[in-house]
């Protein structure tokens, strides 16, 4: 994307960042909604990604599409960004990430691994996590962590793109800070916005109540 990293930096190097953003969910328990497309004051949730990677100074994006992929395209095309299809989606989210590793092109000191249903996740949030990367002492992937939950993005080192796509590393794994504590470092999440998602009716309640206004739905897709 092109973007100088703002913030949080202090007098640490000028580091290459890629980013893999998910947008190939069914959102099952939302009926088939295609939830990066749903929009917050008018603006769709994975646009609202794009503009938190690149205010935080992300050099690449692929972003990884599946289900609803034809309703979501057209929200990026505009931007600078890479865009995979995943014609294998059902599987998983493993293989979404793997795809959107495989897209980019680096390389790159760092990827940030993000999911396309964060409403409230920001440009300074993702700053505060590259940040996080760059002064850990030890490890090679930061999971932020809000009052003991596990949140979203992760952070992880370029070197540890092959361990991921040959499944030695699933980022997706609930357990990763226990399964490898010399790999993976903690970050204290200074909010919640990495860990509000939008998988379920009571979480669209919730963020409507929350910001005082309403979310606006896209038809339902049903999943070929």
């Amino acid at each position: 994307m092109g973007c100088i990293l703002k913030g949080g930096g202090g007098l640490h190097p000028r580091m290459r960042v890629g980013a893999v953003l998910l947008a190939a969910g069914e959102g099952s328990r939302l009926g088939g909604v295609v939830k990066p497309a749903i929009r917050l004051q008018g603006v769709p949730l994975i646009n609202r990604a794009l503009f938190a990677l690149s205010g935080a100074g992300v050099d690449e994006v692929a972003v990884v599409l599946g289900h609803g992929a034809d309703q979501l395209a057209p929200l990026v095309e505009a931007f600078p960004v890479t865009v995979v299809r995943n014609e294998r989606w059902r599987e998983g989210q493993a293989g979404s990430v793997c795809a959107g590793l495989e897209a980019l092109r680096g390389p790159f000191d760092a990827v940030v691994v993000c999911l396309a249903d964060q409403p409230l996740l920001n440009a300074q949030d993702v700053t505060a996590l590259i940040a996080a990367y760059k002064k850990r002492s030890h490890g090679s992937i930061v999971v932020p962590i809000w009052q003991g939950r596990r949140g979203n993005p992760v952070i992880l080192d370029w070197a540890e793109r092959d361990a991921v796509l040959g499944g030695q590393a699933r980022l997706g794994c609930r357990h990763l800070i226990d399964s490898a504590p010399e790999r993976v470092v903690a970050f204290e999440a200074p909010n919640d916005h990495f860990v509000v998602d939008l998988d379920t009716p009571d979480d669209l309640e919730a963020l409507q109540r929350r910001l005082g206004t309403p979310l606006q739905l896209p038809a339902a897709v049903a999943a070929a």
